[in-house]
């Protein structure tokens, strides 16, 4: 029941998630005390973290503290998930002085995971934040030399990796070659607003604000679409991004964009991200058109590949993720714990989304100066 209702929260809040009730089963670990991830949740307002509040006991990691100032959403949330109010903490120095914690997870503003990475990094606390890194690529570049200089390990979660069918695509792009190289990937990211689909306030507050958030729909579904294209094309250097961003609902976002279309140009392959608080319904949805054939991809499970024209279109069966990478806690629990080593510009890993930074950043750029911006204008 508790995978169900992570799911229903999740779709209410993000759009539709894998069901984890289609996963294999899952067995908590036998293990010492010593050998669960202590973490420290920092922030409330950040909707997702109703995934590590209702997640399911599996023996791996144990929330020993949360910080949150706004005391009514931690009461309420409380009530919600079963804490004990008394390992919620106003601010970040509180905490420190009472709990000791092997990781934090961060789900506060986006502009305020630079605060989070300042003060824990220097304590050799590693670090897991929210889609995107971070709200620009100053802020980026400041938390990557941070997280370098004191060796911890700073990953970055998004819903999608945790889709069968994104591991299945990259399996048949890059370790099949059943569809050839790519040349062109296209992903639809979005929902019908934040506002529409219901956000709490406490979310919409910083949601909403260009500085707090880094941009609208830009940067909150934009990324999605940069974060596998730098997976897929192996950390490839792009040329190029253009972008136009609209404002449809002006009424409801005054401040930020509500539409984006990004097309990142690589040598011998291009990917269209299509980011929109506009569409009609909830889509993470992905197509990637290879030399020899397609892939597309709806939500985490429903895939239609075509290898050979003659041969035509079959459905896709992608496997369930294994456990221990299953979702964001159990690989942060591997990366810390068991010493799990990310491979090269994994999804998570800071190469990855550095520059995805470095993607949204010309992007912005491109679409308030109505031109293509060529990577080397900006990183050498």
């Amino acid at each position: 029941m508790k995978v169900l209702f992570i799911s229903l929260i999740l779709t209410l809040v993000i759009g539709p998630v894998y069901d984890y009730s289609k996963l294999e089963t899952l067995h908590p670990l036998e293990s010492k005390s010593d050998h669960k991830l202590k973490v420290g949740v920092i922030g409330l307002v950040h909707t997702h973290v109703h995934w590590i509040l209702g997640r399911e006991k599996l023996g791996d990691i144990e929330i020993v503290a949360i910080v949150e100032p706004n005391t009514e959403l931690a009461q309420r949330y409380a009530e919600q998930h079963g804490y004990s109010m008394d390992i919620v903490f106003n601010t970040m120095e509180e905490m420190s002085e009472h709990v000791d914690v092997d990781a934090v997870t961060v789900f506060n503003t986006i502009y305020d995971h630079l605060n989070v990475v300042e003060f824990f990094a220097p304590k050799g606390i590693h670090i897991m934040v929210e889609k995107p890194l971070a709200v620009s690529i100053d802020h980026a570049n400041r938390m990557v030399d941070i997280a370098r200089k004191y060796n911890v390990h700073l990953l970055t979660n998004y819903e999608t990796t945790w889709y069968p069918s994104t591991h299945r695509t990259y399996e048949l792009i890059n370790n099949d070659s059943r569809i050839g190289s790519i040349r062109k990937m296209k992903f639809y990211t979005g929902h019908p607003g934040p506002i529409e689909i219901g956000c709490n306030e406490e979310f919409l507050e910083w949601l909403t604000d260009p500085v707090l958030n880094g941009g609208g729909a830009l940067t909150d579904f934009g990324c999605y679409g940069a974060n596998i294209s730098t997976w897929m094309m192996m950390g490839e250097q792009p040329l190029s991004v253009t972008a136009i961003t609209k404002q449809l609902k002006p009424h409801l976002y005054p401040d930020v964009e509500d539409e984006a279309l990004i097309i990142i140009d690589y040598k011998n392959a291009q990917s269209i991200i299509e980011a929109s608080w506009n569409w009609s319904h909830n889509r993470k949805d992905m197509e990637v058109f290879g030399t020899k054939g397609y892939i597309q991809s709806t939500g985490g499970n429903q895939m239609v590949i075509m290898e050979d024209e003659n041969a035509g279109f079959y459905k896709g069966d992608p496997p369930p993720l294994k456990q221990g990478c299953h979702d964001p806690f159990a690989l942060l629990h591997k990366v810390v714990k068991e010493g799990h080593e990310l491979s090269a510009y994994d999804l998570n890993s800071l190469e990855n989304n550095l520059m995805v930074m470095q993607i949204l950043e010309l992007a912005k750029t491109s679409a308030k100066e109505n031109r293509t911006v060529y990577w080397e204008e900006f990183f050498k």
